[in-house]
């Protein structure tokens, strides 16, 4: 019945346009993404740099899909909504996926890798691998600017990544009222760009610990742009002694922290706010006389730039 290919039916003409139904479809599929994934990627060679990052121990007469195909393959079906491994199986015949990792979309024999692959995978990389790929990422990112930029905004970020079952190094966490992983994302606050991102469990981080992972992404961006100013953004938590002294040590880098409010921190912030206030009524003020969208309370760092 797979192989069956029935005749066009032929309906009568609409306004001299001939009308039929024709079954044979041919290799089909709904996502286009991949196409475009693989022209980016060959542009920025991120897959190549991440294949890099990773030891691979398979033995080469085992090796049916090279490490790189893996990674390209999985990124883009992450990239395109399947972040499932198991969508694997399904997509694995795709002829634009196929097309997108580089392999012919109507030969069997070229088919991409399954879920049990990507499973073997992910629990072959190892500690070192994981470090390799943070490390990959952070010069991926210095790789985006042709030239070294006067400042860059380091916003730091702790993102709650639910986990199921008895997954490793899974806690429960308060804030976020549920099991999960905690791993901690850098974006550069004036681009969005993404720069790393640290693995870990799902308790709530020390200071020590912040600053242990924003040494080493400071140091591999300073050996790059020894001049550009680093800021250092982030949420109440990351207010601590241990990453403010860094910042103050490193040079050239700053800190914006959220601070929690106190009956010691409160009363001196105090004539900061009433400035704000006045100036923030002064502003929706002027707004409405010239028949202008009031301004929002909040800025973006950009233009407070």
């Amino acid at each position: 019945m797979s192989q069956s290919t029935p005749e066009p039916l032929r309906f009568p003409p609409v306004d001299g346009l001939s009308v039929r139904a024709d079954f044979d479809g041919g290799a089909m599929s709904s996502d286009f993404g991949p196409l475009i994934l693989r022209g980016i990627d060959q542009q920025i060679g991120l897959t190549d740099r991440l294949t890099q990052a990773i030891d691979d121990q398979r033995h080469p007469s085992d090796i049916t899909h090279p490490l790189r195909d893996l990674l390209a393959q999985r990124i883009f079906q992450i990239a395109c909504g399947y972040e499932d491994g198991n969508d694997a199986n399904a997509l694995r015949r795709d002829p634009l996926f196929k097309l997108g990792v580089e392999r012919r979309p109507l030969d069997e024999a070229m088919d991409l890798a399954s879920a049990p692959t990507f499973s073997r995978l992910e629990n072959a990389v190892s500690t070192k691998d994981v470090y390799r790929l943070a490390q990959a990422f952070v010069d991926q990112f210095i790789a985006s600017d042709p030239e070294a930029p006067a400042v860059i905004v380091i916003d730091l970020d702790h993102s709650e990544d639910p986990t199921h079952g008895q997954q490793e190094f899974s806690f429960y966490n308060h804030d976020d009222q549920s099991h999960c992983d905690l791993p901690l994302f850098l974006f550069e606050g004036l681009s969005g760009k993404f720069i790393t991102a640290a693995l870990r469990p799902g308790k709530r981080p020390t200071g020590a610990e912040n600053a242990m992972i924003l040494k080493r992404v400071l140091q591999r961006l300073r050996a790059a742009w020894p001049e550009t100013r680093l800021i250092l953004r982030g949420d109440g938590h990351f207010a601590n002694p241990e990453l403010m002294d860094l910042a103050l040590a490193a040079g050239q880098t700053d800190f914006i922290f959220g601070l929690a409010g106190n009956r010691v921190l409160s009363p001196l912030a105090k004539p900061f706010l009433e400035v704000n206030r006045r100036r923030h009524a002064v502003r929706e003020a002027n707004a409405r006389r010239l028949n202008q969208p009031l301004p929002t309370s909040t800025r973006s760092y950009s233009r407070l730039m």
